[in-house]
């Protein structure tokens, strides 16, 4: 007989996910200022894989991929880190940061979607109401950042679903692994996809732009590598380890508004950090955003049902 893991920990996870990935917006922010962005990203998957093969190497954490279905994390890294980051990335460049703010909002919707389409997971109705009232505090936030003009940029915007739809998929096909293999394995298969990805995207591109011999440059200031030490062993393999162990453990409906949590964590550190302003509308949709985390988890613990019991 299994014993049921403690959803506290899972909770707690996502959590822990939420605050680094909040904080990554300002490193980020940093390194763009040197990079472009899937040089960026080529560099910070790269640092995750070589870490993780390290840490592989030297016995400090197992890894095994032998016999296992393989292509299964083949296909999740093609939604996450692949399409996810691409159209994200994409999706800003073409649209207006209140517009991409709107639409990357929609994550939790698209998660908790497929959830109930593909792993059949019931919603309740307490649960749909926290659902949304997360989602509208997102939107209040990110509504407030500037000018709306969500008719413009009709590629931008197609980006940015592209994303929404890669992140929902990610959520289920996450769930679906953690039959066969732990989180850290599929971190480590994630980790060299998104290297493989976007260093093969970042050097085309430069190559097209005849500027081949400086595509490692930026890696000599300090500001870079710093930034880069956060976003791939921080934000890439702490973060996207406690993503898939949340996945593994939790309902994917019910770990919808934690991803949420994103945009608060990212709200305070740029008041903190670097002096933007914080008025009551966002003190609203903080606070719909805790709710709705808070509501969903709480009416959701009766659908907790361990993926090995489901299967």
């Amino acid at each position: 007989m299994s014993s049921k893991p403690s959803p506290g920990l899972p909770i707690v996870a996502g959590i822990g996910m939420a605050i680094i990935w909040g904080f990554s917006f300002l490193f980020t922010k940093e390194t763009l200022d040197h990079t472009f962005p899937l040089q960026l990203l080529g560099f910070r998957f790269g640092a995750a894989a070589l870490l993780l093969s390290l840490l592989k190497l030297t016995g400090l954490i197992r890894i095994e991929l032998k016999g296992k279905p393989i292509s299964s994390l083949l296909l999740l890294a093609l939604f996450q880190p692949g399409l996810y980051f691409i159209g994200e990335t994409w999706g800003v460049k073409w649209t207006s940061a209140s517009e991409a703010g709107m639409v990357i909002a929609l994550v939790p919707v698209s998660i908790a979607t497929m959830a109930a389409i593909f792993l059949k997971e019931k919603l309740n109705t307490k649960q749909v109401l926290s659902i949304g009232a997360s989602v509208v505090g997102v939107m209040i936030i990110v509504s407030v950042q500037g000018t709306l003009q969500f008719g413009e940029h009709l590629w931008g915007i197609l980006a940015l679903l592209v994303a929404v739809l890669a992140a929902g998929a990610y959520g289920i096909l996450s769930r679906h692994s953690s039959a066969s293999f732990n989180p850290l394995e599929i971190t480590f298969v994630m980790m060299w996809s998104g290297t493989v990805i976007f260093n093969v995207l970042g050097v085309g591109q430069s190559a097209l732009q005849g500027d081949l011999v400086s595509y490692l440059k930026p890696l000599q200031l300090t500001s870079v590598l710093w930034a880069i030490f956060y976003l791939s062993a921080i934000s890439s393999v702490l973060a996207f380890f406690l993503s898939n162990y949340m996945f593994a453990a939790l309902p994917v409906s019910q770990t919808a508004p934690i991803l949420n949590l994103i945009t608060v964590v990212s709200v305070f550190s740029g008041v903190f950090f670097r002096g933007e302003q914080f008025g009551w509308i966002h003190a609203i949709g903080i606070t719909l955003i805790i709710l709705g985390v808070w509501g969903t988890n709480v009416f959701g613990r009766t659908n907790l049902t361990p993926l090995s019991e489901s299967a």
